[in-house]
């Protein structure tokens, strides 16, 4: 089975699955991947801090309004590699966010992971702890879900809730990362530590690749779309080299 579509969705807020969803595609990005990422977490809208300028229409948009292009709402977030990579981000009044959380609503967002997997190499879709429909349509109708957790041990009292509710709706974990840190509970399948790399703004730093964080976040990459990426990264000792 190709891999065409995943889900990052947060244990807890604050797990930072938006910030891992943008660097996952901008290292799927490196690969020469052509990559979109879905905003369904419409409370918090993290995705929309990564673009510049003026978002119409953005994904609440396109999941209320049958008409609405998809191809329309992507932004390039200008990432310097072979590939490439666009944001679908929300960014809309509470007015519109209330629309866009109904159940008609949550199943037009899967049409749209859909119909953006046909026009690129990969979907991320970035959702917050499953707790309303947007969030169940993003763990139901991607091809795999991967949980993000907190390095610290609230994270298995998260993990096991979450765990539940994916069992609820039909899904379940593939893949566990453990964010900013280590795995203190030993439930991760990936720890993604810190990065070394100084960002500028949002920049996403696996395109300035570390020797810790971005094999991390491309091991990621790899188990969510089942892909060997064939990545280079700097050595420990370089690195070690160059910051002294």
């Amino acid at each position: 089975m190709t891999i065409q579509s995943a889900t990052l969705v947060g244990a807890t807020g604050g797990a930072g699955t938006t910030r891992l969803s943008v660097e996952v595609a901008a290292t799927l990005a490196r690969a020469g991947w052509d990559v979109a990422v879905v905003d369904a977490d419409y409370a918090t809208q993290g995705l929309a801090g990564y673009v510049d300028g003026r978002i119409d229409p953005d994904v609440t948009t396109l999941v209320t309004d049958d008409d609405a292009d998809p191809a329309e709402a992507l932004v390039d977030l200008a990432v310097d590699a072979p590939g490439s990579v666009a944001a679908c981000p929300a960014r809309a009044a509470f007015e519109a966010v209330a629309r866009a959380k109904t159940a008609g609503a949550a199943e037009r967002l899967g049409d749209v992971v859909a119909e953006l997997a046909g026009q690129v190499d990969g979907v991320i879709v970035d959702a917050p702890p499953v707790a309303d429909n947007p969030a169940v349509a993003a763990v139901t109708d991607a091809d795999r879900v991967g949980v993000v957790i907190p390095d610290s041990h609230r994270g298995v009292d998260a993990l096991q809730r979450l765990r539940g509710r994916l069992a609820d709706v039909g899904a379940a974990a593939d893949l566990v990362v453990s964010n900013r840190g280590e795995d203190p509970v030993g439930e991760a399948d990936v720890a993604v530590p810190e990065s070394a790399v100084v960002r500028e703004g949002n920049a996403p730093a696996v395109t300035d690749p570390d020797a810790a964080y971005a094999p991390a976040v491309a091991a990621v990459a790899e188990s969510l779309f089942d892909a060997s990426l064939s990545l280079e990264f700097p050595e420990e000792g370089l690195l070690a080299d160059v910051l002294q």
